[in-house]
């Protein structure tokens, strides 16, 4: 069941006010196209796996007119970053030249071929990575998008949105 944001924002308990005033910032004006911003606020909140969050979030998107091409590459990003991020987080961490020659063999096809825009869709694995902590992804999908025509600004408010979608989360959770 989804709730409006407003409502949402008034569910969250005074220690997170700071995320009731950021939630409304970054789902406003800035760098992203509105697709952009409800693509990666939606794989963000699929991400920070609260479904209350996730299940507002949806509905303001839809409500705001997002295709659902970009919805569904949402998802698919949000979902496809769960298996990486642990995948390559590992190799990361580890550390071992041993395990970085050796082939993934994971399949990760949506990321060439997404439903909508290939570079929103590496936006949208950008902010999942983000929220899961893979610095090895972080960079990967940071450098296509600035290679498929974003810039910073882009980055830069992908990241805030899921930095305060995962801030929501943990707030409805306490």
């Amino acid at each position: 069941m989804s709730i409006t944001l407003e409502a949402l924002q008034d569910q969250l308990p005074d220690a997170a006010r700071d995320l009731k005033l950021n939630l409304q910032a970054v789902l406003g004006e800035g760098a992203l196209s509105a697709s952009q911003k409800w693509g990666t606020a939606v794989a963000s909140a699929y991400a920070a796996r609260n479904p209350l969050l996730r299940d507002t979030v949806l509905a303001a998107a839809r409500a705001a007119g997002t295709d659902e091409n970009t919805l569904e590459d949402a998802r698919a990003a949000a979902a496809l970053m769960a298996m990486n991020n642990v995948f390559y987080r590992f190799r990361h961490m580890i550390g071992k030249e041993a395990y970085q020659t050796k082939p993934a063999r994971l399949r990760m096809n949506r990321i060439a071929k997404p439903l909508a825009s290939k570079v929103d869709f590496e936006l949208y694995c950008l902010a999942v990575s983000a929220i899961n902590g893979c610095e090895a992804c972080v960079r990967s999908h940071e450098d296509v998008v600035i290679k498929g025509g974003l810039n910073e600004d882009h980055v830069q408010d992908a990241v805030r949105i899921a930095s305060v979608m995962h801030g929501v989360a943990v707030a409805l959770e306490s």
